[in-house]
């Protein structure tokens, strides 16, 4: 909606709100007039309803204020005697539009000394609830915000089954463009699996004042500006969501308004420079050890390697044998049962299960196998007795694609050889001409809205000639730590500021093997509440909250049993 549609749409609203309630003013003993002047005639229903006028501010909250409209309309109803279960249904069902009918009947008595005490159990337990979700939906959007990390695109400086809390505040908390939404879930209601939101009315784009600017080499949560999926790890068509509705990713900005970014045989360089990050930090790449005796998947487990694939040989495989190895194995070759390979992870196959099965199984010792490793566990594994060597991989080939960013031809880039490229600023001019517009195409129209066209002779925006542009936001550059196993901006290119979420602050909990069922996991202790990133080893915080839980719950009990004895 535009900014004139919104005008009209709130003076829609306060045009209702009046001849719906001036007569209730009157009753309360207001003035009619006071139920049309906007923001003061909510001050003055607060009088009515016996309610706090700070509930006023929660009115222009986005989500909650849907949750207080249907409070106030019952409200509303009680503090003229109307306390029937059917009126509380009926005001909900015409939303709000049933206390029509109260305002013009005939015998209005407002109760100005009511009691706000629900009369039923049930009553009491629904008001607990509604103010529960509005409290944390409030910490929800503006404060801190909950996510769990579902893929390894950021291994190993953040693990699959971290649960994170995302600060709203140290960037600026973005208020909730998507107007009507159910609160404390973001695009999908669980267990029915639909849709969360209307698409429309959207409200503007609004940001509180930030506490930092994101740094380079912050890592970052944002909207996926790529549009989107509906859910994680399903094939799907593209699904096309309202900015705060698309999927969260959380990437390392190694990129910031302003850079010029490179990518130099899977190296970062921002303006000429390479990228230096926290000791934290473990960018990972692809890697292939090779051995002449074969490269021992037991030897690389006992040195604490454990990114790298095995292969099974499996001699009496059958159907129902097949079905029980499913959950473990992530490929297979050969189509006979004399030979017949599975592929598993670093794991591999559970022993148990292959004795209960009766299963011959042996596995093929191969003489190169590709592992992914940070440059220090690189160095590592060339050190172990019996590895000949270990090469890091790649691409180095040039060939126009449109695979990569800004998935045009004749563009070149790939992951490995990238750029170099400039990230735009707001503010900041660029000469435009069909060479460098693919790179920028996208921002021009999809995320600053403006009309472009091509003819034969010139570029034109918004029906005007241009050999130039200049930027309305600022944009960033994100890319996962696991290197060549990361969808990032090298795929779809820049992120707008709009589309920030938020900054991962700690972790308060960590499973490993989250995917693959209850009874396979197990709690990564050494992670649990400990800080996200930083300079210097990893320090869990959980002994210290531990003993402060410890010393409050003995405090309660001392005064509890203090109290008694003094009763």
């Amino acid at each position: 909606m535009t900014l004139s549609q919104w005008i009209l749409f709130a003076l829609a609203l306060q045009i209702i709100h009046f001849l719906g309630t001036w007569k209730l003013y009157v009753a309360a003993g207001y003035k009619a007039w006071q139920a049309a002047v906007p923001i003061y005639n909510a001050v003055i229903l607060m009088k009515i309803i016996n309610r706090p006028k700070w509930w006023v501010i929660l009115l222009f909250i986005p989500t909650i204020n849907l949750i207080l409209f249907g409070v106030i309309w019952v409200e509303t109803l009680r503090s003229f005697g109307k306390n029937k279960a059917s009126d509380t249904l009926v005001v909900l069902l015409t939303l709000g539009l049933s206390i029509f009918a109260l305002n013009y009947s005939s015998n209005l008595k407002h109760i100005p000394d009511r009691s706000l005490r629900p009369r039923t159990s049930f009553g009491e337990t629904v008001s607990s609830i509604l103010f529960a979700v509005v409290a944390a939906t409030i910490v929800h959007n503006y404060f801190i915000q909950p996510y769990i990390i579902p893929t390894g695109s950021l291994e190993k400086s953040l693990l699959i089954g971290d649960f994170l809390f995302v600060s709203k505040f140290h960037y600026g908390a973005r208020t909730p463009m998507t107007a009507v939404s159910v609160p404390m879930v973001h695009d999908t209601i669980p267990v029915l699996k639909v849709r969360s939101y209307l698409k429309n009315p959207q409200l503007p784009y609004f940001r509180l004042p930030a506490l930092q600017k994101i740094k380079r080499n912050d890592i970052v949560v944002f909207s996926w500006p790529a549009d989107t999926v509906r859910q994680f790890f399903v094939k799907e068509k593209r699904v096309d969501k309202p900015t705060d509705k698309k999927s969260n990713y959380v990437k390392r900005c190694v990129g910031i308004p302003g850079d010029t970014l490179e990518i130099i045989n899977g190296l970062v360089h921002t303006n000429g420079e390479k990228n230096n990050y926290s000791s934290r930090a473990r960018i990972q790449f692809s890697h292939s050890a090779y051995a002449k005796k074969g490269v021992s998947s037991r030897n690389l487990l006992a040195e604490g390697f454990e990114s790298f694939y095995r292969r099974y040989k499996i001699e009496n495989i059958t159907e129902s044998s097949y079905r029980e190895l499913i959950p473990y194995i992530v490929g297979r070759s050969g189509n006979t049962v004399e030979n017949f390979v599975v592929i598993t992870e670093a794991k591999g196959l559970p022993t148990d299960l292959i004795r209960k099965l009766g299963l011959r199984v042996s596995e093929l010792l191969e003489a190169k196998k590709d592992m992914v490793l940070t440059l220090d566990e690189a160095e590592k594994l060339k050190a172990i007795s019996g590895i000949d060597s270990v090469v890091r991989r790649i691409s180095t080939d040039k060939v126009p694609n449109e695979t990569f960013f800004p998935n045009k031809i004749p563009f070149d880039w790939n992951e490995d050889n990238f750029g170099p490229l400039l990230i735009p600023k707001r503010g900041m001019t660029v000469d435009l001409n069909r060479d460098n517009l693919p790179l920028y195409k996208k921002i021009i129209t999809d995320y600053e809205l403006n009309n472009l066209e091509m003819t034969p002779s010139e570029i034109r925006i918004n029906g005007q000639a241009s050999t130039s542009y200049t930027f309305k936001k600022d944009y960033y550059w994100m890319m996962g730590d696991n290197r060549h196993r990361s969808e990032d901006s090298r795929f779809w290119g820049f992120v707008p500021d709009d589309h920030i979420v938020g900054k991962p602050i700690f972790i308060w909990f960590s499973i490993k093997g989250i995917n693959d069922g209850i009874k396979n996991w197990s709690i990564r202790w050494d992670r649990v509440f400990t800080t996200v990133d930083g300079p210097g080893e990893r320090l869990s915080y959980f002994p210290y909250f531990a003993g402060v839980i410890v010393i409050w719950q003995g405090f309660v009990f001392y005064r509890r049993k203090k109290n008694k004895k003094a009763a």
